[in-house]
C-alpha cells in the first residue's frame, strides 16, 4: 500500500507560481520628501544651529569661546527672563480661559440653531482673526490713548478721567483685550467645526429622553468636543508664551509700562537685536521653548486622561 504524503512533509515546494520578490517602493519617499525637506530646512537646521550658539559666548576680548552650559546656567539665574515667564504665565491663567469661554459660547449659539442670521454671526466674529496683529495693535493702541484715541474723546465728551489702558497697571490687561479680540474667532471656529461631527442620533435620544438644552450642552456636547477644547488649550498656551507683536508695539506708546524684557520673546529679540548678545539669545530661546513644550505636554496630558 503506498502513502501519500504532503509537499510540507516531504519537503518539497508546493506548485504553484514563482513567488517574487518586489523590489522597495519609494513612491511615498517621493511624496513625503519635499516636505521632510522644508522641515529640515526651516525648523530643524534652525534649532540645530540655535543649541550650537548657545553653547558659546562673543566677548570684546577673546573673541568667541566654547563655554559649554554657563549660558544656560545664567539663563536659569536671569531674573529678567524669569519675570518675563511669570508675566505670561500670569497673562495666560487669566487670558486663556476668558477667551475660550467666550469662543466656545459663541460655538454654541450658532450650533443651537435658534440664532437669527448664523451666517453673518459667524463670519463677524471670525473677522478680527483676518486683521493683522500688527494693524490690530496699533488700531486697539491709538484707541487706548488717553490724549489721541478714544479713551481721550470720551473723557472730553464726558468731563471724566477715565483709568489709563497704558498705565503699568492696566497695560497687561489692554494686551489682553487685543489678544482675545484676535482669536475669539478663530478658536470659535476650531469649536464650532467638532460641533458640526456630533451625530444627530444623540440629539435625537436626549430629546426623547426629554433632556433640556443645558443637558444637551453638558452631556453631549461638551464631551463630544473634548479633543478640540483641548487643541485650542494648548495652542493658546503656546501663544501666551510666544506673546511678542502686542507688547512690542505698544512700547512705543507706552514706554513707561513697557520694558525690553516684558516676555521672554521680547527679551530675546533685545538681547539679539539690540543687545548684540546672539549666544545668549539663542540659550534664552531655546529654555523658552523647553518650558512652553514641558507646559503643553502636562495640559495635553491631563486632557487626554479626563477624556479616557
Amino acid at each position: 500500500m503506498t502513502t501519500l504524503q504532503s509537499p510540507a512533509a516531504t519537503g518539497a515546494r508546493p506548485a504553484g507560481p514563482p513567488v517574487r520578490r518586489t523590489r522597495r517602493s519609494w513612491t511615498g519617499w517621493g511624496f513625503i520628501g519635499p516636505f521632510a525637506l522644508v522641515f529640515a530646512l526651516v525648523f530643524l537646521a534652525p534649532l540645530a544651529y540655535s543649541i550650537y550658539l548657545s553653547l558659546f559666548r562673543t566677548q570684546l576680548i577673546g573673541g568667541t569661546s566654547f563655554v559649554g552650559l554657563d549660558n544656560y546656567e545664567q539663563a536659569l539665574q536671569d531674573g529678567r527672563f524669569w519675570d518675563g515667564v511669570l508675566r505670561v504665565g500670569l497673562f495666560l491663567l487669566v487670558q486663556v480661559p476668558i477667551m475660550l469661554g467666550l469662543a466656545l459660547l459663541v460655538a454654541l449659539a450658532i450650533d443651537s440653531g435658534r440664532l437669527f442670521g448664523k451666517d453673518f454671526f459667524r463670519i463677524s466674529v471670525f473677522l478680527p482673526y483676518a486683521v493683522p496683529a500688527v494693524v490690530a495693535t496699533l488700531m486697539w493702541g491709538f484707541m487706548y490713548g488717553p490724549r489721541f484715541g478714544l479713551v481721550g474723546d470720551i473723557n472730553d465728551a464726558f468731563g471724566v478721567r477715565l483709568p489709563d489702558p497704558l498705565s503699568s497697571d492696566l497695560i497687561l490687561a489692554s494686551i489682553g483685550n487685543i489678544v482675545t479680540w484676535e482669536f475669539v474667532g478663530y478658536n470659535m471656529l476650531i469649536f464650532y467645526s467638532a460641533l458640526r461631527v456630533v451625530p444627530h442620533s444623540l440629539y435625537e435620544a436626549a430629546e426623547i429622553d426629554g433632556a433640556g438644552q443645558w443637558r444637551v450642552i453638558t452631556a453631549i456636547k461638551l464631551p463630544a468636543i473634548r479633543g478640540a477644547l483641548v487643541i485650542a488649550t494648548i495652542f493658546s498656551i503656546i501663544g501666551s508664551f510666544q506673546l511678542f507683536n502686542e507688547p512690542a508695539i505698544l512700547q512705543k506708546l507706552a514706554p513707561n509700562a513697557i520694558t525690553t524684557d516684558y516676555t521672554p520673546n521680547y527679551y530675546t529679540y533685545s538681547l539679539s537685536f539690540s543687545g548684540q548678545q546672539h549666544n545668549y539669545s539663542a540659550t534664552v530661546a531655546i529654555v523658552m521653548g523647553v518650558v512652553t513644550m514641558i507646559v503643553a505636554y502636562v495640559v495635553q496630558l491631563r486632557g487626554m486622561r479626563k477624556g479616557a
